[in-house]
């Protein structure tokens, strides 16, 4: 992974917002089980972040290698589903090197 790279950014974005949708997963039950919610305010927030980026760089890897629409949104899905977006990490992105 080269992060100097559109696509390795890609990947480094893709391992970033897998890990920050879990964390984000496991801060939920401290705030409404247990009313504290000072974690899932900052892991909340990183992981909104990370998403909007990894959607973003996906549309910059899709011009930059001209990847087709399906790639594209099967990438763009990952990013809705928890554990994908290392899934596209390891299936897509890391052939398209």
């Amino acid at each position: 992974m080269n992060i100097k790279t559109v696509l390795g950014q890609l990947q480094l974005l893709a391992i970033l917002e897998g890990i920050s949708y879990i964390s984000f997963g496991l801060t939920m039950p401290l705030k409404y089980i247990w009313d504290i919610t000072g974690p899932n305010y900052y892991v909340g927030m990183a992981h909104g972040v990370l998403f909007i980026a990894y959607c973003m760089w996906v549309v910059l890897v899709h011009f930059d290698k001209k990847l087709p629409i399906k790639t594209t949104a099967i990438l763009l899905f990952s990013s809705l589903v928890p554990f994908m977006t290392f899934w596209a990490e390891r299936k897509i992105l890391k052939k398209l090197d």
